[in-house]
């Protein structure tokens, strides 16, 4: 359940990490000559800064690439030798399946 909440939330967040918005606002605000420039250029900073924490709170960032590459090696590694596994259990016919009507 923890997972369908959260993914709703990434979501949102990807979505919120546009920037373009809020720099066409700023772009408004001094074609105006409007008072206002601050208060938007306020806002872009604190979106920048909402996304710096976003990357950094991703999981891997903090591992160089070829740790990545050898981390993807693994994990791929494991999943070969776990379909290895099943289809050999599966040839087995150990468990008695019972078939679709």
């Amino acid at each position: 359940m923890a997972m369908a909440a959260s993914q709703p939330r990434e979501e949102k967040e990807s979505e919120d990490c546009s920037l373009l918005p809020l720099v066409h606002d700023i772009i408004k605000c001094m074609d105006k000559d409007s008072q206002d420039v601050h208060q938007e250029l306020a806002k872009l900073k604190a979106k920048i800064q909402e996304a710096r924490e976003l990357i950094s709170n991703m999981p891997g960032v903090d591992s160089s690439p070829p740790e990545q590459q050898q981390q993807l090696a693994t994990l791929r590694e494991q999943v070969q030798t776990k379909n290895q596994l099943l289809q050999k259990y599966k040839s087995l016919c150990m468990f008695d399946v019972p078939k679709a009507s």
